[in-house]
């Protein structure tokens, strides 16, 4: 996606994007690894260098400043949403509804089938809902105290459930990135989703293998039923627990199925919550105040339980926000001054055959997760900066779509300064890095996809019209 450059500048050159982009990854390593720092200094110090970048190539102030605020305008509704999310949390721990969830997945999810269990209820609820976000942070959250009251290490857990999220979210024609990725490309969604069917039916298929072998090598040496007993007795004496307040995580279910949209469909969660913390938990104004800004603090006396329900709140989401500030600075300079786009042209340059062509496009849709710090951006960046080589070398768009969907939406949560990094690990509690290796769908997908278009696997070209016309078909 290549953006206008203002008279008087120049597009960037290669080796001066290069140290934009290094001064950001190096930093963060450096102050991570050695020094054990969060990320917003170090990526606050990469958006100077990126500014210095693009002054250097004769972009005015008011144009690297307006790429900032459009980097941060374009992360507004995510920031939004998560400061939704973390009230809802609290509050849905205060009226019950986490710790009924909780309650009753413990009794009826055994540890040798807890894992696959997990990829599968969060499949089928992102699925009917188009949304990984609000999977995770719904389902996901009680699914977290479950695995926890299970004996589960919990960057395992959020592996698991992060892993059906995003297969539901990519593969469900209510999901915004299933129908960005085509719409981009230049595809319809019903070809995206079939064409997506064969690279992901391998993924969530491997998937599902692993955890089920995980799940039995920890079932068969973990499931603390005293553990679990202890759990289930504090719960019940701590709460009223009952499945009538099953009805707030219905109540979102459904409106997302219904695509109301994110923001009003989480805050109507808060409200249902609100009101079974009134009427079943006995909490007043402002106890539900309290938690839905500040968190729920458990104080059961039971460490198990305690920590398993002191989280939520508006407050907690606020170091989140902070870093997807800051990552969406530096992404806004990279896009407004082409400094992204130089890079992008000499990997495409390189693209010599189909295979390696595939190769590129992952490898920009992940670089571009890295820099953008978007989801939404990487897709678009990725599909507009390839699709004119793609129908150069004849190739069927939903080639271009698949690759694109199957990198760049599921990479956003293994990126910590991601906006969908971010995003999970303050929803799930566990730190990005420690559940990237547990993640194993979204860390097989790109692999998945790469090795499809090495070996030329269900890679159309355009004039293989027959598939293409009956999904179309089916979708008029």
């Amino acid at each position: 996606m290549k953006t206008d450059i203002p008279k008087g500048a120049r597009a960037p050159h290669l080796w001066e994007a290069i140290i934009s982009l290094m001064s950001l990854v190096l930093g963060i390593s450096v102050s991570i690894v050695m020094y054990g720092l969060d990320p917003q200094i170090p990526m606050l110090l990469g958006v100077i260098v990126a500014c210095i970048i693009a002054l250097r190539c004769g972009f005015t102030w008011k144009d690297i400043q307006a790429g900032m605020v459009n980097g941060i305008y374009n992360a507004l509704p995510a920031m939004i949403i998560l400061m939704i999310v973390g009230s809802l949390i609290g509050v849905w721990i205060l009226a019950g509804v986490v710790p009924t969830l909780i309650y009753y997945g413990l009794k009826i999810l055994a540890p040798e089938v807890f894992l696959p269990a997990c990829v599968l209820i969060c499949a089928v609820t992102s699925l009917a809902t188009g949304t990984s976000w609000g999977t995770t942070g719904t389902i996901g959250v009680a699914l977290m105290g479950v695995g926890g009251g299970l004996d589960f290490p919990l960057p395992i857990v959020a592996g698991a459930v992060l892993s059906g999220a995003y297969f539901g979210d990519k593969m469900s024609p209510l999901s915004d990135t299933t129908n960005l990725a085509p719409a981009m490309a230049g595809t319809d969604l019903f070809t995206h989703i079939k064409h997506m069917s064969y690279t992901t039916g391998v993924t969530i298929t491997i998937t599902l293998i692993i955890e089920t072998v995980l799940g039995l090598q920890y079932s068969a040496s973990g499931g603390n039923i005293e553990r679990i007993n202890t759990i289930l007795t504090t719960l019940d004496n701590s709460f009223f627990i009952n499945p009538v307040l099953f009805l707030p995580l219905l109540i979102v279910l459904v409106v997302s199925y219904k695509k109301m949209p994110a923001i009003p469909g989480i805050a109507l969660g808060v409200i249902a919550g609100a009101i079974c913390a009134a009427s079943l938990q006995g909490a007043d104004y402002n106890a539900i105040a309290s938690v839905a800004f500040g968190g729920y603090s458990a104080e059961t006396g039971v460490s198990d339980v305690d920590s398993l329900l002191s989280r939520g709140g508006m407050d907690s989401m606020m170091y989140t926000i902070s870093l997807i500030i800051v990552a969406m600075m530096f992404g806004g300079v990279m896009e407004r001054t082409n400094q992204l786009r130089v890079i992008a042209d000499k990997i495409l340059a390189a693209a010599k055959s189909t295979g390696s062509l595939i190769v590129s496009t992952v490898l920009t849709a992940i670089g571009a997760n890295l820099i953008l710090c978007d989801q939404y951006m990487a897709i678009v960046m990725t599909a507009r900066s390839y699709a004119e080589a793609y129908r150069e070398r004849g190739l069927a768009p939903e080639n271009l779509s698949r690759a694109v969907e199957d990198s760049a939406t599921v990479t956003a949560n293994l990126v910590p300064w991601n906006s969908g990094g971010a995003y999970q690990a303050a929803t799930l509690g566990v730190a990005t890095l420690a559940y990237l290796p547990f993640n194993f769908f979204c860390v097989l997908s790109p692999l998945v996809t790469i090795l499809f278009g090495v070996m030329g696997w269900t890679i159309w070209k355009t004039d293989d019209s027959e598939p293409r016309e009956s999904s179309v078909e089916r979708d008029l």
